[in-house]
């Protein structure tokens, strides 16, 4: 599935200018409706290594009011998290739409069938299991209420060394490469092979995955903002009213 994604798929300057404020301010008229609404929209993000999750995250947060959402960037669990069923640090870290209408995820509980699954910290039985309890616990937030978006950020093994050159080379951005992502990166096919098997078995109508074609970021970024504002506008059946142009320093 994953090796007939079209990553050729890109934008113009002009167009990744033009586009981005316009889908941020629509975003950010979105969110004070989920406020006005007490309507939770959650947001994952998963892909490999260097895909752009963190740039990705900061246009999508940019012109949000920063009351209303928290980023969660997921490592392994430790302390009391450990003690807990893998799902247990993400039910509680969830907050009440009055508290928070956005809650991003950079990685989530998806990685007890990904990074757990591919480096045997899982057994298989867990592994084979959590298919149906990510599907469960996603119903039951859908259940509530909550708008769950789940983003897949592809990218090609060529277009990941690139990036991982670039960051070695460039001191500012040295700190982002560690040996673990030169190791991930010896294990594609088997991550590979996970991700297909995590998309087939938990996009579901109420929690989708899209896949984000990310070798060129500035397409990557508008597509997910945009299937944000799509995905929100339809819950909420609110079509933003704001639709000009504006300029980023204004804000």
């Amino acid at each position: 599935m994953l090796e007939h994604v079209d990553l050729t798929q890109k934008l113009t300057e002009k167009e990744y200018k033009e586009g981005l404020p316009l889908l941020q301010m629509q975003l950010r008229e979105l969110a004070y409706q989920l406020y006005l609404r007490k309507r939770l929209l959650i947001v994952v993000y998963e892909g490999w290594d260097a895909s752009g999750k963190g740039g990705n995250i900061r246009r999508v947060t940019q012109r949000l009011d920063p009351r209303g959402f928290e980023v969660f960037a997921v490592a392994a669990p430790s302390g009391e998290d450990k003690t807990h069923h893998y799902l247990w640090r993400f039910w509680r870290r969830l907050r009440p739409p009055e508290e928070k209408q956005v809650l991003i995820f950079d990685r989530s509980w998806y990685g007890r069938v990904l990074v757990e699954r591919v480096e045997g910290f899982a057994r298989e039985d867990d592994w084979k299991r959590a298919y149906r309890e990510i599907n469960n616990f996603e119903r039951q937030l859908t259940d509530a209420g909550v708008i769950l978006a789940k983003f897949w950020l592809h990218l090609s093994p060529e277009e990941q060394l690139r990036r991982f050159k670039e960051r070695k080379e460039k001191p500012y951005k040295s700190w982002k490469l560690t040996k673990e992502d030169w190791r991930n990166r010896g294990k594609w096919s088997e991550y590979e092979a996970s991700a297909e098997e995590m998309l087939l078995k938990t996009s579901t109508l109420r929690a989708p995955w899209t896949i984000v074609e990310g070798n060129y970021k500035w397409f990557a970024r508008l597509k997910c903002l945009r299937t944000l504002v799509d995905r929100v506008s339809r819950e909420l059946d609110y079509k933003p009213r704001f639709s000009g142009k504006t300029n980023a320093r204004e804000e």
